[in-house]
């Protein structure tokens, strides 16, 4: 149950936080309006340090993501039992978050159409250009690179570490991340997509599910070449 109550509260804040910005960023009449890419990642990066922070001190161990903890599991670096509170904390708190941004920028998404920016972008990945393969490619590497470093920086949720691991999804969405907005993590995708396809947000744009497949499946790609990787140098 701590592992279900840490992912939950860290996940939560992490998607709140960081479709914050992105709101922030892309609707109208907002002091953030027209913010750039820079801006975009350091949200991220933090926002993810600030949720690996929550999720530990309640008692997990910061995972926020299914394309940490399935390889972790499969190779042997996390229990299968834990897997599944794991997963359901990080799409319910994926979810719940994207849901408060709503109810916080209610009056925003009223006067933005999706011509000026009230997308599913906001809350889920988007290729600056669709072309599936590059697209997921993009994640798989993306995710390969977070998670073999995440790896190698141990118990990422102690003393300073989850302030590195912000760092680290900065430097990854300012690197590699430009081309499909570097979703890393299923959950912080499909959670908040989803509940902007069925959330009654005022004016929104469609969920682009035709697109999900890419976030969903690159991540876990990635992560799971880099678990086998790590565990094969060690």
């Amino acid at each position: 149950m701590n592992g279900f109550i840490g992912e939950l509260f860290g996940t939560y804040v992490l998607i709140v936080l960081g479709t914050g910005a992105c709101a922030g960023a892309n609707l109208q009449h907002t002091y953030a309006k027209g913010s750039n890419w820079t801006f975009i990642s350091v949200a991220w990066g933090m926002a993810v340090t600030m949720g690996v922070y929550v999720a530990s001190s309640l008692g997990s161990l910061g995972h926020l993501n299914p394309a940490v903890t399935i390889p972790y599991a499969i190779f042997g670096l996390f229990p299968w039992n834990q897997v599944m509170p794991y997963l359901l904390g990080q799409f319910l708190g994926a979810f719940l978050g994207a849901a408060t941004i709503m109810m916080i920028f209610y009056p925003h998404f009223k006067t933005t159409t999706p011509e000026n920016g009230n997308t599913v972008g906001i809350f889920a990945t988007r290729p600056a250009i669709y072309s599936p393969v590059a697209n997921y490619l993009s994640e798989v590497v993306a995710t390969f690179v977070f998670v073999f470093a995440l790896l190698n920086l141990g118990d990422f949720s102690q003393g300073l570490k989850p302030f590195v691991v912000g760092l680290l999804i900065m430097v990854v969405g300012l690197g590699v991340g430009t081309t499909t907005g570097f979703a890393l993590n299923p959950a912080r995708d499909w959670g908040p997509r989803f509940a902007y396809s069925v959330i009654p947000v005022p004016n929104r744009g469609s969920g682009e599910w035709y697109y999900s497949w890419v976030p969903m499946f690159g991540p876990l790609t990635g992560g799971i070449i880099a678990a086998g990787l790590q565990v094969m140098v060690k």
